[in-house]
């Protein structure tokens, strides 16, 4: 499939902190055209928590990321809905590891468990960061910040992100 008929662009490139990787577009957020746009996501809150953006970015403000040192994709470009409508054909699991390794940013940050699933092939991943690195990629599993995902959410593994890249950007200067 083009890229053309993704329902989300990628927002990648050189030089980023971290790559947050959804499971796939909400239905929400495929209607409006812009990442993580359902009532109730905390996900442009939680950027703004853990100091990565210096305010609460709206959801059609997504293409300037980039900017703050943030990439976004989803496993599952060609697909929206709930992870419980997705089946296992929608997730690319090559193409993203191809677009890690070719950008190479400091972090790969799962938002939900179900795309790292997914990823590994395996169900029983633990929140935070992995052992494994994905090349020279750090890769964090973080709980969904969607409202569907509520009664799993908790911000710990998000600031354990945060604090791992504030100690990397320390090391750059």
């Amino acid at each position: 499939m083009s890229p053309a008929s993704e329902v989300l662009p990628d927002i990648l490139g050189p030089g980023l902190k971290v790559v947050f990787c959804g499971t796939a577009a909400g239905r929400i957020s495929a209607r409006e055209g812009a990442y993580y746009a359902g009532p109730g996501n905390l996900f442009w809150q939680m950027l703004y928590q853990m100091g990565l953006t210096p305010r609460v970015l709206e959801p059609h403000e997504y293409v300037t990321v980039r900017q703050y040192g943030i990439g976004l994709t989803d496993l599952a470009k060609h697909t929206s809905g709930a992870d419980k409508s997705l089946r296992v054909q929608d997730f690319d699991t090559a193409a993203l590891r191809w677009k890690i390794k070719m950008h190479a940013p400091l972090a790969l940050a799962f938002n939900g468990k179900r795309a790292a699933q997914e990823f590994y092939g395996r169900r029983n991943i633990p929140y935070g960061r992995l052992r494994e690195p994905l090349g020279s990629t750090a890769v964090f599993v973080l709980p969904s910040t969607s409202s569907l995902a509520r009664r799993f959410w908790d911000e710990s593994a998000w600031m354990e992100l945060a604090e791992w890249l504030r100690e990397r950007e320390g090391q750059r200067t």
